[in-house]
């Protein structure tokens, strides 16, 4: 039976890798990658390599140097209510990060001004599918996708974000004083 969520827009941290579990420290597992052949250990740690040709400037998010088994943290926007979601990242020249459309199931890149990559996630917040899209594009709708996860061109990637990675998404406690 699939968990029932209730988030609302704000701000939130996306876990990526290892134990999804709260409160799940670091762990690593030599050679168990997700379930990749070990052969390819090499060419996926090539990918954690930071990319050189981005100025200094350019926020990068996700462990570049650990193992894919370790967990890491990434800054995330919730757009729960119908207003943000149809704001999404319109109007943005970029985002640090990921923006979490919920409820969703397709999406489009038209007037944005960036390249993004989609990410579709069920109900359980296992990848379905992972797709870049350019400016002026619009997205086929999935029909098991429950939410859509949408970050700058590339992120996903460098976050070795695929079908079949679940991912774990935690509000921010707000402080009410």
């Amino acid at each position: 039976m699939a968990i029932r969520r209730h988030w609302t827009d704000g701000p939130a941290t996306l876990r990526i890798g290892g134990p999804a579990a709260a409160g799940a420290g670091p762990v690593v597992t030599p050679g168990a990658g997700r379930g990749a052949p070990p052969g390819d250990a090499a060419r996926r740690d090539a990918r954690r390599e930071a990319p050189s040709e981005l100025p200094p400037d350019v926020p990068l998010y996700g462990p570049f140097d650990v193992p894919f088994d370790v967990p890491f943290d990434v800054p995330l926007e919730i757009a729960a209510s119908y207003r943000a979601r149809t704001r999404g990242l319109l109007g943005r020249d970029g985002i640090a990060g990921a923006i979490l459309l919920t409820p969703a199931a397709g999406v489009h890149t038209f007037r944005m001004r960036f390249p993004i990559d989609v990410a579709y996630l069920d109900r359980n917040l296992t990848v379905i599918a992972v797709t870049t899209m350019r400016p002026g594009r619009l997205g086929l709708p999935r029909p098991r996708a429950r939410h859509v996860l949408e970050a700058a061109a590339g992120a996903m990637a460098r976050w070795d974000l695929r079908a079949g990675t679940r991912v774990d998404v935690r509000p921010d406690s707000r402080d009410d004083g």
